[in-house]
């Protein structure tokens, strides 16, 4: 898809997205509610569309051929829904994508899809929140996610505040469902490393200035700012730490892998400044994903999401395949199993691993999806698990400085329980 198709889409508020050959004589939609019109987020929909054109190419899923209908939520919780919800109610689409920030999808999941019986599967949102809510029996089975929890990336910004030597940190986190069970649990896992958390302040959207906020954390002097922001109030909020003398040591959540917010702030202020974030396995499905990536888009897919937005759309529609025709959003909730079952048949994430499914599912087995993010495995809750990376900027994106691998990671969040 080229871009100039998803800009396109934020300028007219929705479209529909369909590239692939018509292969069936019927269409059917599914919807994604995606923040398009920021930098970091029309790439997470411009993955998902490829995805959708590889399964039209491949003969479409559950019978007919694709559209993709996306809406732009503006990472605004009231502006997803009304997405989620026009794209249920006149679209009548069963399964959404979406959405990115962990505010704008619960709203969606609680007031839209689960009293829709929509499937939703997000690539991006990370909160606890979604993991508790499943747990109390209120997702109904609708819920998935292709992004481990926020437990993964606090528990990250404590090792690389251990590793660093960091013994104090205040920590800025946006207020919304996200940041709030980012604050929570940055908290906790800083104090188990052994580092002191001196200010836990949250940051409101659309303020004129964050002054205020940023200096009650300055007031304890930290080693170290840890920022559980998005770009738009990040860069502000940094500038305004930077200009009132703030030190340079930073940890960053995977949100801020942003050019937008490296260029607002400046390379030269972030050069003692570590991210973190989920990443893909070491096998040979996430080295594919990355060269099919490059092939079609002419870069490598740095960006934060792109793997896992990929991974989303492609098990939703191997889902919708396994399902069949006219299917309901619980019918294809529920065939999700089918799809990333560990004794299936393996598959590979493209147009010949989509073709070889639809022969297996057909025969009545099942699959093992291979994908940008490895083999792909959900628990009871819609949750999934992940290596790690530590990255800092460069000028021409972002660099890995650490991996770790899914068993360090596991290793590393247990030694903070003991």
């Amino acid at each position: 898809m080229k871009k100039a198709l998803v800009f396109a889409a934020v300028a007219a508020g929705m479209t529909t997205l369909s590239t692939g050959v018509q292969a069936q004589d019927c269409t059917t939609k599914i919807g994604a509610a995606l923040p398009t019109s920021v930098d970091w987020g029309r790439p997470i929909a411009e993955v998902a569309q490829f995805a959708v054109d590889q399964v039209n190419e491949a003969g479409g899923a559950g019978g007919c051929s694709i559209e993709m209908v996306l809406r732009d939520t503006q990472v605004d919780p009231k502006v997803g829904v009304d997405a989620a919800k026009a794209l249920v109610d006149l679209e009548g689409v069963k399964v959404l994508l979406g959405a990115v920030s962990s505010g704008v999808s619960m709203p969606i999941l609680t007031s839209v899809t689960v009293p829709s019986g929509v499937m939703q599967m997000s690539c991006c949102s990370s909160s606890t929140a979604f993991t508790k809510l499943s747990e109390e029996g209120k997702t109904n089975g609708l819920w998935f996610r292709t992004f481990a929890t926020t437990g993964v990336q606090s528990a990250m910004g404590a090792k690389v505040a251990a590793d660093k030597g960091w013994k104090s940190v205040a920590i800025l986190y946006k207020n919304d469902d996200w940041g709030q069970d980012m604050s929570r649990l940055i908290a906790a896992d800083f104090a188990a490393a052994g580092v002191e958390v001196t200010a836990n302040v949250a940051i409101n959207d659309a303020q004129p200035s964050y002054r205020a906020e940023v200096t009650e954390a300055l007031t304890s002097q930290p080693d170290a700012l840890y920022l559980a922001l998005y770009p738009t109030e990040g860069k502000s909020a940094v500038r305004e730490w930077i200009s009132l003398g703030g030190t340079q040591n930073m940890i960053l959540a995977n949100s801020l892998k942003s050019d937008e917010f490296r260029d607002s702030v400046g390379l030269q202020y972030l050069g003692n400044a570590f991210g973190t974030d989920t990443a893909s396995p070491r096998v040979e499905s996430a080295d594919a994903f990355k060269a099919a990536y490059e092939a079609k888009f002419g870069s490598q897919p740095n960006g934060p999401g792109l793997a896992n937005s990929y991974d989303a759309a492609m098990i939703a529609l191997l889902a919708m395949e396994a399902a069949g025709k006219d299917a309901s959003g619980a019918d294809i909730a529920a065939a999700v199993t089918k799809v990333t079952d560990p004794n299936g048949t393996a598959i590979t994430a493209d147009i010949a691993g989509f073709k070889a499914a639809k022969t297996t599912l057909a025969e009545g087995g099942t699959v093992m999806y291979q994908g940008a993010t490895g083999n792909v495995r959900f628990d009871a809750n819609g949750d999934v698990s992940a290596p790690a990376v530590v990255w800092k900027f460069t000028d021409s994106g972002t660099e890995e400085v650490e991996y770790l691998s899914l068993t360090e990671v596991d290793a590393f969040i247990a030694s903070l329980k003991k």
